[in-house]
This record gives C-alpha cells, structure tokens and sequence, in this order.
C-alpha cells in the first residue's frame, strides 16, 4: 500500500464528510477533517470488524464519543463496506428518512455502537462495553479458549473531556485498570466559543495519569506512523489508553482551518472548492469515491475472514465447553433471558421496605439470571443491591474459571458516582450478554437523568434501583427528599417508572423491568409496607389494577381511590371509613402509569369506570401530571411544597398522607 493512495483514502473521508454537510447545509465539518487519519488507521488497520456480520460478538468497539463529528463516523463505515450506510444515505445527510442524523443514532444504523452527542457520555458508554467485555471474558474463556477477545476504541473530545461524567468514568476505569480502552482525544484546541483556552487549560494528559491510565502524545495527527505506534503502544499496556493527538479543526480550508468558524457550519461551497484544490482534491464532483480508494477500504474480506476464524476457535470451544457455549450463545448472541426464570422469583407477603423486596428478588434470581449485574453508587446496603457472596467486580478478581454465576464479581462498586453509573450500564446493555443494574436514592435521578434519557432513547434494558423514593426518608431532610422526581420521569418516552406497594408488586415490578423492551426505574421506599392481600396474577403487568371494593355491595359505585407506593395503603384505610359512612368506594393500585396507559381502552375502563368522575389519587410526590387519570372532577392528594427533616411518621401525617386526610379529600368530592 502506497503512501499516495493512503493519503488519497484520508481525503475521500474528508471530502465526503465536507460535502455532506455542504448538502445538508448543516453539520460539524472540521472534526471529521481533522480526525480523518486516525479514523483511517483504526478502521482499515487496526480494528476487527466484519461489515457483513455487524453483530458478530467478538468484534471490536468503537465509539464517536464525540458524536458532532457524525460524517466522520458515516463516511468510515460507508468505507469499509457496510450495507448502511450507503452513498445515498450520505448525500442526505441530516434529513428525514434517512439513518444518517445530525449525532450517531444506534437504533438507525447497527453499525453504529451507540447514540452519542450530549458530551461525555459515548466515553462513559466504552467504559461500560470494557466492563462488560472483561465481565464476560472472566465468565467464559478458558485456557487455549479465548471467545471474548475483543476492544473499545474511541475517539473524544476536548468537550468530552470538560464534562464531569467523563471525569467520573475515566477516574473509574484506571482504578478497575480496563486495559482493553483505547481513546484518541481530539486535542484541536478550539471549541465553539473559540480556542479551549478560553475556559480550559489543564494538562489532560497528567490527570489521566493521575486516574491511572497509559497517556501517550502525538504531534501530528497526520503522522500516520506515530498514530499506529501509539495505538499499539495502547493495545499492550494493561491500563486504560488515552492519546492525546494533536490535530488542525477543518484540516486543509485555506480560510476556516483550525478556527471555530470550520467547527459546526458548512463551510461555504467556495470555501469547499477551495479546501479541495489545497488538497490535491482533483474531483470536481461532490460525494466522488475514486475505485482504488473504495477497493482499499473495503474491510468485508478481511472482516469475514477474522469472523470466521473465531467461529472456528467457538466451534472448538463448544467441543470442549458445550454448557458454557450454550450458554454464551444464549446470553450474548441471542440475548434471551434464561428459561423459567421466573420460576426463581420468591414469594414476599411480610412486612418490609419494598427496597428489601427488592434485594430479595436480586438475590433470588441472581444465579438463575447470571447475566444480572450491578450495583451502587456508594449505597449498597441502602439500596440493598448486592448478591450475598458474589464478591465484588474490580482490578483484581477477574481470572476466569468461575463460570456463569460462579463467584466472579457479581456486586459493581460504582463509589460516588451517579451519573457515570448510569452511563457506563447503558455501555454494558449495548456490548450485550449483561443486564445491568444500578443504584441510588430516586433523588439522584437528578445526576443520572442524562443517561437514563439515552437508556431510553436506544431502549435498553437497563434497571435503575431507585430507593427512598419520598418524604418517607424522614431526618435527612428536604436535599434528599424526592418531590418532583416521578413526574419528571414519568416524562421520558420509554422509560417505564415502577412503583411497587408491597412485596407481591416488587416481584411484579423486577420480573416486568427485565423483559422491558427498554430501561425502567424502580422507586423503592425506605420504610416497611404492610403486604396488600391477593392480586391478579398480571397485577404488576398491566400497571393498574381493582385491589378491592368497600361498602355496600347494593349501592353504585361513587368513588374511586388511586395510590401508588407507600400510599396504596393509606387509600385502603380512607375506604375502609368511607365505607362505614355507605359509601362504595373502590382501591386501585397503579404500580406504573406506563404500562397502563398501554392497555386497551376496554381494561382501562374496567379499572377507571369512566362515569365514575369522583376520583382521589395518593402519591407522596408532586401531582404534576395526574389529571390524565383523576379527571377535571377529581383531586390529588401529594405534595405541593419540599419536605422537611423529620420522622418518616410524623411528615406524612403533617403533609396530609394519612386515611383520614385522603377520606375528608373524598368526602369533598362525594359532598359536591
């Protein structure tokens, strides 16, 4: 391979990426200009991917952290061969119809690893996919069998780099040492403000040593030599890589190359000309792909060639391991929950915080569901998320041997880090064969929220255990007392919030959040429950449903009491008074507003009558929202102000969470 036709490879992604964003007449032109070398090194030599099998299981990762620069991303894959995107598929980039949108979307293109553009979170997501991969890798190799041998490749940003979720998972990647990261940061000194300087002038690279990682740096980014040094410098040391390259923003505009003006503007159809000409670019035809270079790329006969050698080392593997490869096959390429799992979810009917239900459901299924995995930012024993006995996930206990739910770290040690949590678990739902977990107070949704909201824009299962979910925390105040929490998220299309009331819907709760088509919340108390009584088996499952009916049975029914939580039993108590005064009154549980609203118009009318207008909801969180459900003729009893510091016990009796309170609410509705 000649250095002239290398070169000429590096400028038909540049001319590509230059041209689609001229055509769109948006886009972030310079960074696939200045990064285009180091996407050329790492597609069409470093990388192992086959683009006629994209979900092959041993390949490579690789993440555009720093998703703006998406035609850098386009343009490589349309490269090496992939089916999508094609050639039309570029020349309309960022229109409708088409998988090739203003940030990689993961659910448009499966050759796109991840959705990214909110900065900082693809590098979180690698993170995660190099947990996952070493997770596994310690579950199912063997001696002389190696099946999961693959990397995370990425390529970030100064952006990236600002943003506290990237400080929080780099710090925790060099301390689980996940050696199989490799980053190339962007280092092209200028955002969209202007030159980095202007806010950012810490030595990267002396922080990314002080977290624990291999730094390297490269002057050039055009150096093609240094860039492969250094990647293979990276792949052989046993810590996380970050390479600093330093590179020109809009690499090759006479007038717009390394200012912000090349950063996220087309950059003028003369300023192309223009750009082509300083180039050597002799095509004067947009979205020209010379033959030489197309047959240089094409990374489909290498790829299959390395895919199919590895399903010769997993036909041997299944030779000598067929239980673990079952298994593998089941978890990581099908990604199917084990069968009659349920079968392992227990029976819960005492008294106890549903956040104990929930452990209890964790350790119960664990070593049915070996791909369960998770933890706790710093709240383990809060949050009650740990698998008694499966020792913790870190640096040092990750030899293989184990086997599927053998003692290999099933408990994920997150510190005090909410919002890289969330994110590294929506790497591991990603890479595949893990269902993660992941735990806090439903306060701290606040930290996460970011990353649940792409967990539910790419609809991953990951489930977010979120525990002393009220005022029902009691002497640690407002500051950690959910009020707007449920609503918020509630407001997430695709995330499923589920709010159990006793032990019997925590069950439901969890057995519905792993087969979600997506992530969920669970909001989890902190304070004992009592059990609820007999439920429809499909309680949980259709998100509301009639817990009972109070008074007298020939009587109409006049009202209808709505709880979620920890006051479903104060709507049983306030129907128990109606009742004695002649009331019929009816108790419905709605454990997910989802999953309801999800229902046919004919159960949802079964379970909410609608000529029953005389409707009270019961929910220790703001009533934002509840109207769909009570009506213009109900009312909501919750909370209209923050909590305050005091027992549990007490602060539901001020704030008006008690049967007697929610009776005179109904009282004013039936007297109406």
């Amino acid at each position: 391979m000649s250095a002239e036709l290398a070169q000429r490879s590096i400028d038909t992604i540049r001319t590509l990426a230059m041209d689609a964003v001229q055509q769109a007449n948006s886009g972030h032109p310079g960074m696939p200009m200045g990064c285009a070398p180091m996407a050329y090194v790492l597609f069409n030599e470093v990388m192992r991917l086959d683009p006629t099998r994209v979900d092959w299981p041993d390949r490579d990762r690789f993440v555009l952290s720093a998703g703006h620069g998406s035609m850098l991303l386009y343009a490589a894959l349309h490269l090496a061969g992939y089916e999508r995107p094609n050639l039309e598929d570029l020349q309309h980039f960022r229109q409708w119809g088409y998988p090739t949108a203003g940030h990689p979307e993961n659910f448009l293109l499966d050759a796109v690893e991840t959705t990214t553009g909110p900065l900082g979170q693809g590098l979180a997501n690698g993170v995660g996919m190099a947990v996952a991969i070493e997770r596994l890798a310690a579950e199912f190799n063997r001696p002389g069998h190696d099946v999961v041998d693959h990397r995370v490749y990425g390529i970030v940003s100064d952006g990236d780099l600002m943003e506290g979720v990237a400080a929080e998972a780099a710090s925790l990647a060099g301390h689980l040492r996940l050696g199989r990261i490799t980053y190339l940061y962007d280092d092209n000194t200028i955002t969209i403000d202007g030159k980095t300087d202007l806010a950012f002038s810490e030595d990267v690279l002396a922080r990314f040593d002080a977290y624990g990682w291999h730094t390297q740096r490269v002057e050039d980014g055009n150096d093609l030599d240094a860039l492969r040094a250094a990647i293979a410098a990276a792949d052989a040391d046993e810590r996380p890589s970050l390479v600093a390259v330093r590179t020109v923003i809009g690499f090759g505009s006479p007038n717009k190359a390394g200012t912000s003006s090349s950063h996220g503007s087309p950059l003028g159809p003369d300023e192309v000309a223009a750009t082509k000409q300083a180039l050597g670019w002799p095509h004067e035809e947009p979205f020209t792909v010379p033959d030489d270079v197309r047959d240089h790329l094409d990374l489909r006969e290498r790829g299959r060639a390395a895919r199919e050698a590895w399903e010769e080392r997993f036909a041997a593997y299944r030779d000598a391991h067929p239980d673990l490869a079952a298994e593998f096959e089941r978890r990581v390429v099908r990604g199917e929950l084990p069968e009659g799992w349920t079968d392992a979810l227990p029976t819960l009917d005492e008294k106890a915080a549903t956040r104990q239900h929930s452990g209890a459901v964790i350790n119960a299924i664990a070593e049915r569901v070996p791909e369960l995995f998770g933890g706790s930012a710093d709240l383990a024993a809060s949050n009650n998320t740990d698998v008694k006995g499966g020792g913790d996930f870190s640096a040092d206990e990750r030899p293989g041997g184990g086997g599927p739910g053998g003692r290999l770290g099933r408990n994920m040690r997150f510190g005090v880090r909410e919002h890289a949590m969330a994110a590294m678990a929506n790497g591991m739902a990603l890479h595949g064969g893990i269902r993660p977990y992941v735990a806090t107070f439903l306060i701290f949704t606040d930290y996460c929220r970011p990353a649940i909201r792409l967990s539910a824009l790419m609809k991953q299962n990951v489930v977010y255990v979120m525990t002393h979910d009220s005022i029902g925390l009691g002497e640690d105040g407002p500051t950690h007392q959910p009020i707007e929490h449920l609503p918020a998220l509630r407001a997430i299309p695709g995330l499923q919030v589920l709010r159990p009331a006793d032990g019997d819907e925590t069950v439901g709760a969890w057995r519905a959040a792993l087969e979600h088509d997506g992530p969920s919340v669970l909001a989890l108390t902190r304070q004992g429950l009592p059990p609820l009584g007999d439920k429809p088996a499909d309680a949980v499952d259709r998100g509301a449903y009639v817990l009972g009916e109070f008074g007298p049975a020939d009587t109409e029914l006049a009202l209808i009491l709505i709880g979620t939580g920890s006051e479903v039993q104060h709507c049983l108590g306030a129907a128990e008074q109606l009742a004695g005064e002649g009331h019929r009154v009816r108790v419905v549980s709605m454990p997910s507003w989802e999953r309801f609203g999800a229902q046919d118009q004919a159960y949802r009318d079964e379970v909410l009558p609608p000529q029953v207008r005389a409707r009270v909801a019961v929910e220790a969180a703001a009533n934002f929202g509840w109207e769909r459900w009570v009506g213009d003729a109900g009312a909501v009893v919750a909370m209209e102000r923050f909590g305050a510091s005091a027992p549990a016990e007490k602060l539901f009796e001020v704030f008006g969470f008690t049967p007697e309170h929610v009776a005179e609410v109904a009282r004013g509705l039936l007297d109406g």
